[in-house]
This record gives structure tokens, sequence and C-alpha cells, in this order.
């Protein structure tokens, strides 16, 4: 069985009013879903909140059965040392290849930090960050992470 380095991330749009987001935090609580790291951006309207979870198809399932719209995206979750330029040297690694991003976001994990990101080609990154040195988790390994 070969290793997956696309870390699964759940998704939920979230309406911007007060409650929204314990909402759905309560929900993976009593559902049992750990959450790993966690991003929120917010417009006039509404938020996006982007997570890494214990078990993303558990987590969908709980929110679902809530009434809660939430959705799966492979994402790319690495280790980044907490030194000055590591995540500096990571994105120009992923600049020189042409790669686009569309989201990041980091999280700290122990002695280092990690980071996850969303880009159109997920083979490309992995094979460009593990050329460089960095290391790029498995699903396994993401989504136990601070555990």
């Amino acid at each position: 069985m070969s290793i997956s380095y696309t870390v699964q991330q759940l998704s939920v749009f979230l309406e911007n009013r007060a409650g929204r987001l314990d909402d759905v935090l309560k929900v993976l609580s009593e559902g049992g879903v750990n959450i790993v790291a966690l991003s929120l951006a917010d417009t006039a309207d509404y938020g996006m909140l982007r997570m890494i979870v214990s078990d993303p198809h558990k987590g969908r399932v709980v929110l679902k059965e809530a009434g809660i719209t939430a959705m799966l995206t492979d994402v790319i979750a690495f280790r980044v040392a907490h030194a000055t330029g590591s995540l500096s040297k990571a994105m120009h690694q992923l600049v020189e290849g042409e790669i686009n991003i569309e989201y990041m976001y980091a999280f700290a994990n122990g002695i280092d930090a990690a980071a996850v990101l969303k880009s159109d080609e997920p083979g490309r990154v992995v094979d460009i960050l593990t050329g460089c040195g960095f290391t790029v988790y498995s699903a396994d390994e993401a989504y136990s992470a601070n555990v």
C-alpha cells in the first residue's frame, strides 16, 4: 500500500452571524472529531472555515447530520523548521517550479511548525518540497499532529 501525501481538509461555509462557528465546533466535538489545524477567513456575508481534523470523513458526516454542509478538499501539509527563512525557502522553490498556490495557512506543531497549502498540482508540490529537503506529512501524520 502506498503512502498518500495528500491530506483531506474539511471546509465549511459559515453564515456571518453570531454563534455559527460555535455550532460547527460543538458538532465536531460531540462527534469525537479532533481539530488539528484551522483557518477562518471572512467577508461581509460569509466565512470559510478550513480544518485539518482527526477523521475528515467522520467530520463531514457528523456535520451533514447536523444540517451543516461541508466538503473535503485535497491539500498538502509539510513541516517547517522554527528558523528564520524556512517558509521563504519553501515558497521560493515552489515559485521556481511555477506552482500556483491558491491559499495557505500554518500552525505550530511541537518543535516545528507546519504549513498547509492548496495547489492544483499536489504531486509536483510534494516532489519539489521533498527535493529541497522539506518533510511532507502523510495523511495519517497530519490527522494526528499534536495528539
